[in-house]
């Protein structure tokens, strides 16, 4: 009777831990898939942030461009 008790709370402990650890693996898998999407986000975002400002300064410089050549046409063209 001891040993099969013993037993029956060994499995039950085998159990309750197993069911811990699958538990843990799970979680753990769950933030490694929330720190991948935030990795990601991340690098979109700096990525996005580069291009915004590559846009804005190459507006910038067209502008200056269009500017200079305006005045450079009308100073030939006034003399």
């Amino acid at each position: 009777m001891r040993m099969r008790q013993s037993l029956a709370q060994f499995e039950q402990a085998f159990y309750e831990e197993s069911a811990l650890d699958r538990s843990r693996r799970e979680h753990l898998a769950t933030k490694a898939q929330q720190r991948t999407r935030r990795r990601e986000l991340e690098k979109i975002h700096k990525h996005g942030s580069i291009r915004y400002a590559l846009l804005v300064l190459t507006l910038i410089a067209t502008a200056v461009i269009v500017t200079v050549a305006m005045f450079k046409t009308l100073y030939l063209v006034m003399g």
